[in-house]
């Protein structure tokens, strides 16, 4: 339940915030350059980061974090304890009953992911020019990003793609993963590498996967086994958008060591600074 009570906050005189918001609960922190719509309530012990835009009506339960450049729409209603990471878009009307990642789109009651604020890399035209047997590899805008058109060789006895790890493809494998049996809406990855690289092929059904270097973000839909991605260390990845049948194989570098794993995509922004 939301323990608001009207509370004016430690607020500049020009602060931008619309005082027609209609309570803010106790111990409630919001930045001076957070934008609220009239008749929002915001909850206790709440977090409002800088650049933060609720629209009109919105209500936002106890103990949430909202960061950076986060925009909330109309009538939208977010639960007690949840997370919205910077950029995130929550459109009007969602009930968000748990944490969205950075630059995520959701929507939806209860909310779940339906896109991310990502340019969608044109996957079917990869194929315009580099027909049956070739080999073509393409740059993401995305740092180290790379996409990788495979062999189609069609055969009565049945259709063949392949690629040579070392030769035509980027590294030699130690490890490989399959994903399956997914649910629609759970998302898949949302960690970068140290060290480790990747490469994902859908083989069966299909999939997206968002790459994101701190400054770029791009989607590929993953929906045939000619299509590829290599994933570099220090770019973070995640998986969404999985058919019923989506069949995600992922070739990796090194062996599983978890400490090769960032998690935190804040941390994952300090690293690539310093770098």
């Amino acid at each position: 339940m939301c323990t608001c009570r009207r509370v004016l906050l430690e607020m500049r005189p020009d602060s931008p915030i619309n005082l027609a918001c209609r309570a803010i609960g106790s111990r409630t922190r919001v930045d001076s350059s957070a934008k609220l719509g009239p008749g929002v309530v915001l909850g206790a012990d709440c977090s409002i980061g800088p650049n933060v835009e609720i629209a009109e009506n919105a209500i936002v339960h106890d103990r949430v974090v909202i960061d950076s450049g986060v925009r909330i729409g109309a009538r939208a209603i977010l639960q007690s304890d949840v997370s919205l990471g910077r950029g995130a878009l929550i459109e009007p009307d969602a009930v968000v009953t748990r944490s969205v990642q950075p630059h995520a789109i959701a929507s939806g009651s209860p909310a779940r992911v339906s896109g991310f604020q990502a340019v969608l890399f044109d996957s079917a035209a990869a194929t315009d020019g580099h027909p049956g047997a070739s080999f073509h590899v393409m740059e993401s805008k995305v740092q180290g990003v790379k996409a990788y058109q495979l062999p189609f060789i069609n055969d009565p006895r049945g259709n063949l793609t392949v690629g040579e790890f070392g030769k035509t493809l980027p590294f030699v494998p130690q490890r490989y993963f399959v994903t399956f049996d997914i649910p629609n809406a759970e998302l898949r990855g949302e960690h970068a590498h140290h060290q480790c690289e990747q490469f994902l092929i859908c083989v069966r059904g299909s999939c997206a996967v968002v790459v994101d270097d701190g400054v770029q973000r791009e989607e590929f839909l993953l929906d045939r086994p000619t299509f590829g991605v290599y994933v570099p260390p220090r770019v973070w990845a995640t998986e969404y958008k999985h058919s019923p049948d989506s069949t995600l194989m992922v070739f990796a570098s090194h062996h599983y060591d978890p400490d090769d794993y960032i998690r935190d995509y804040g941390a994952f922004l300090q690293l690539v600074i310093r770098s």
